[in-house]
C-alpha cells in the first residue's frame, strides 16, 4: 500500500467492463473516479470509443443473470424503453445452416438490443452512485508508479482541449478497462516487466449493419431471429426489433475471412439474399431503408495470458477486453465483463487492493471455457489459421451433429443455448444421455438448404 492511502479508485475507460468495475470498487472505495474521452454523463446514442457499438448486440443469459443481480430492476427499466427480453430459445429463431431448431423455453433470458441502450441503462445507474465521478473528454497518458516501479498509485491523464498539462489522479488501484486497444503491454515494458504473452485466433470478421421500418412484423412472438454462421454455411445474420412500436429493425450480417456483407446498399440486400433464411430477405427487401450500411471490422480474437506472468505491479488490475476480446458472433464478452467484475467483487470483500497475479489466475479460469469453445469453433472454418488437434476435429465434428439433431429435439435445443448463454459448460453436451439423442436424431434427414454463397462472393 501507499504511505498515506488516498482513498480512491480510479478506473480507465467507461466501457460497460468499467462502468462495472466502478460500480464494484464503489462499495469499498471513498472516490472512484471513470475516466474516458468521450462524453459519458447522459448519452443514450453511439460513442465513438465504442465503433462496434453501431451493430448486434445481445446479452445472453449468464450476462442478463448478474446485471441483475448487480443491478436490481434493470431489466425492468430496459423493457420500459421499449426492450423485449425474452426466452434465449423459446423466443429467438435460431438457424444452423439454414435449418431451424426446435424452439424450447430455457427459462433463461436474452436481450437483444444495441449496445447504446445497454450501456445507457448501467451508465444511468452507475451515475446516481454517489461516491462515483466521470472525467469525460481526456486522454489516458500513462500510469504512474512508485520509484521502484513496484507499485502503480495513480493514472497520468490530459484534458482533450488542446491546451492543457498531463495530471496525476492518485489512486490506491487503478484499473485498466480501455479494450482490445489497452496500452498496458507498453504500459509494462516502460516500467520494466514483461509483456504478457498473446493468444490469436485470426477471423477477419466484419459486421454490416443497416436500420429499416418494416411493414409487417416479422417477428410475431418471437424477439429475434438469427442466422447462425458455421464452417458449411459462413454468412450469419442477427434480426430484430429496435426499441418501440414503429416498425423499425435492425439487420447485422457477418462474413468471415474476408466474406465481408457489403456496404453498398444493393450488394448488401443480394447479401441478404444469399443467407440461408429466406425470410430475412423477404422481410426486408421491401421495406424502407433508414440509412445506408455501415461496416465493422474484427480481424481476430486476442487473449492476453496476464496469468502467466511471474511479476506484475501492485495496485494495478486489467479487465474486459484488455484480457481477452471474443469474437462477437458467440456474444461473449459482455457477459464475461459481468462475470470479472464479480471476481473483483470477491476479491475486494477481503482487501481494497487485490493481488494482481491472484485476480488474473481467477479470471482466467472464468475465460477458459468460453475462449475454448469460441476458438475451437473458429478453427472449423478452414481458412483460419491454427492447430487442429484430433480434439478439436472430433468436437467441432460433433457439435455440428448435435445442431442437426436440435432440429429435430428441443431437449438438445436447451443444451446448446444453455452452453452458448454460459450457463452450462460445453462438456455438458457429452452427457451420455445426450449423446444417445444426437445418435438418434442426427441421422434424420433434414430440409433441402440452400448452399452458402463462395467465400469471397461479397467482398465490397
Amino acid at each position: 500500500m501507499p504511505e498515506q492511502p488516498v482513498g480512491r479508485a480510479v478506473v480507465l475507460g467507461g466501457s460497460l467492463a468499467g462502468l462495472l468495475a466502478a460500480n464494484v470498487l464503489a462499495e469499498v472505495y471513498p472516490e472512484v473516479l471513470v475516466v474516458d474521452r468521450d462524453e459519458l454523463a447522459g448519452v443514450a446514442g453511439y460513442r465513438k470509443g465504442v465503433p462496434h457499438g453501431r451493430h448486434a448486440h445481445g446479452l445472453v443469459a449468464r450476462g442478463q443473470q448478474i446485471l441483475e443481480k448487480q443491478f436490481p430492476g434493470l431489466t425492468a427499466d430496459m423493457e420500459a424503453a421499449g426492450v423485449q427480453p425474452g426466452d434465449f430459445s423459446g423466443a429467438i429463431r435460431w438457424y444452423f445452416n439454414g435449418m431451424q431448431l426446435r424452439q424450447a423455453n430455457t427459462g433463461l433470458l436474452s436481450v437483444p438490443c444495441t449496445r447504446p441502450v445497454i450501456e445507457h441503462q448501467v451508465r444511468n445507474r452507475v451515475e446516481k452512485v454517489s461516491n462515483i465521478r466521470f472525467l469525460e473528454g481526456y486522454d489516458i497518458v500513462g500510469v504512474e508508479a512508485t520509484p521502484d516501479k513496484s507499485r502503480v498509485v495513480g493514472a497520468r491523464v490530459q484534458r482533450r482541449d488542446g491546451g492543457s498539462e498531463p495530471e496525476v489522479l492518485r489512486a490506491d488501484l487503478v484499473i485498466d478497462a480501455t479494450g482490445r486497444g489497452s496500452r498496458t503491454p507498453t504500459w509494462l515494458e516502460e516500467l520494466g516487466y514483461s509483456r504478457p504473452e498473446e493468444d490469436r485466433v485470426k477471423v477477419d470478421l466484419a459486421y454490416t449493419t443497416r436500420h429499416y421500418r418494416v411493414r409487417n412484423d416479422p417477428f410475431g412472438s418471437d424477439i429475434a431471429v438469427i442466422a447462425a454462421a458455421t464452417p458449411t454455411h459462413p454468412r450469419g445474420a442477427f434480426y430484430y426489433r429496435l426499441p418501440g412500436d414503429d416498425g423499425r429493425v435492425e439487420l447485422s450480417l457477418t462474413g468471415v475471412l474476408g466474406d465481408h456483407p457489403p456496404t453498398d446498399p444493393d450488394k448488401f440486400l443480394e447479401f441478404v439474399r444469399s443467407v440461408p433464411v429466406p425470410e430475412i430477405y423477404e422481410s426486408v427487401r421491401e421495406a424502407e431503408p433508414l440509412n445506408d450500411p455501415v461496416m465493422f471490422r474484427f480481424p481476430a480474437s486476442v487473449r492476453r495470458r496476464f496469468e502467466r506472468l511471474t511479476r506484475f505491479p501492485a495496485g494495478f488490475l486489467v479487465i474486459g477486453d484488455a484480457v481477452c476480446s471474443f469474437n462477437p458472433i458467440y456474444a461473449q464478452g459482455m457477459a464475461i465483463a459481468a462475470v470479472e467484475s464479480r471476481v473483483l467483487a470477491d476479491k475486494l470483500s477481503s482487501t481494497t487492493v487485490p493481488d494482481p497475479l491472484e485476480f488474473f489466475q481467477e479470471i482466467s479460469r472464468q475465460i477458459d471455457s468460453p475462449w475454448e469453445f469460441a476458438a475451437t469453433a473458429d478453427l472449423g472454418y478452414a481458412g483460419v489459421e491454427g492447430r487442429r488437434t484430433a480434439k478439436i476435429r472430433m468436437i467441432n465434428a460433433y457439435v455440428a451433429k448435435v445442431q442437426r439433431a436440435a432440429v429435430h429435439d428441443p431437449s438438445l435445443t436447451n443444451a446448446l443455448m444453455r452452453v452458448a448463454g454460459l450457463i452450462d459448460e460445453p462438456t455438458s453436451l457429452l452427457r451420455p444421455g445426450r449423446m444417445l439423442r444426437v445418435l438418434r436424431q442426427a441421422g434424420r434427414r433434414p430440409n433441402r438448404v440452400p448452399a452458402a454463397a463462395p467465400l469471397g462472393a461479397g467482398r465490397d
